[in-house]
């Protein structure tokens, strides 16, 4: 049986919107809540709102703007997804990934992921940038699970999710830049309640460094199709019981609105080096 979101789904939704996109993109960027300033620095930009795409539902998060862009980045053509389908909105798993299997599908050999996070430790203060080492999938959720998908290897090797050479690049583009880079583990949760003071401590002893409600089924996926995947985490705020201030979505819109510019040119110095 064929999945709703699949390979020949992905096809054929790449199909219907390769044109109006006007390139072929190497590298596909996700831009996560707040961060879809990034797409603003692409040049000659062509927009594709989510309704135009075949199995794509309408983005209903505040700072998902719900369209591709295809166009030129740092002299590299991308396409960036303004928007995500987030489980806790009742999506399953395979929707959650099936952006990531759609930038395949027209192209994108590399998929760069961005999020908007929560500290676990007190040095991640809020504005920090963090380049993603790895991550804990705390959603008890797989995309892959289902009959096997023409193009996915079917016990993917996730010891290294986010490639190495990709992250020296990064650091090399941030050094260069000035840019204030840490290294961090992703703890993806479900949502869409933010984490208990207990739940915090828990993931702090499990190893985690930053934590969210995203970005892993995307980046499983990506791993299945044999993509490269760069990831870098905003922290918007420092998690429950490091800090005494309620944790708000507006407050994690207004930090990943300042510190978006930073991360634009990252993002911009890592693709012109691909």
């Amino acid at each position: 049986m064929k999945s709703r979101y699949g390979a020949a789904a992905a096809k054929k939704a790449a199909a219907a919107v390769r044109r109006r996109l006007g390139v072929k993109p190497r590298v596909a960027i996700v831009l996560g809540s707040g961060l879809g300033g990034i797409a603003a620095t692409i040049e000659r930009p062509a927009r594709v709102p989510y309704r135009a795409v075949p199995g794509f539902p309408k983005a209903t998060v505040p700072g998902h703007a719900g369209e591709l862009i295809g166009g030129m980045l740092g002299g590299v053509p991308v396409v960036a997804l303004s928007g995500r389908f987030h489980m806790y909105e009742g999506h399953d798993a395979a929707l959650a990934a099936y952006p990531a299997r759609v930038a395949h599908a027209l192209g994108a050999a590399t998929l760069i992921v961005s999020n908007a996070a929560g500290g676990l430790r007190k040095e991640l203060s809020p504005g920090t940038l963090v380049l993603l080492t790895d991550h804990i999938n705390l959603m008890f959720r797989n995309p892959l699970i289902g009959p096997l998908e023409p193009g996915d290897v079917r016990f993917p090797d996730m010891s290294a999710p986010y490639d190495a050479g990709l992250q020296a690049v990064a650091r090399r583009v941030a050094a260069a830049q000035g840019i204030r880079l840490a290294d961090g583990v992703y703890v993806g949760l479900l949502g869409p309640a933010y984490e208990t003071r207990a739940e915090v401590r828990m993931l702090i002893t499990l190893g985690g460094d930053v934590v969210g409600m995203s970005t892993v089924p995307e980046v499983i996926a990506a791993r299945a199709l044999g993509m490269r995947v760069l990831g870098f985490s905003c922290v918007t705020n420092l998690a429950c019981g490091l800090s005494d201030a309620p944790i708000t979505h507006a407050e994690v819109l207004e930090t990943t609105a300042r510190v978006a510019a930073q991360l634009q040119e990252l993002v911009r110095g890592v693709v012109a080096t691909l």
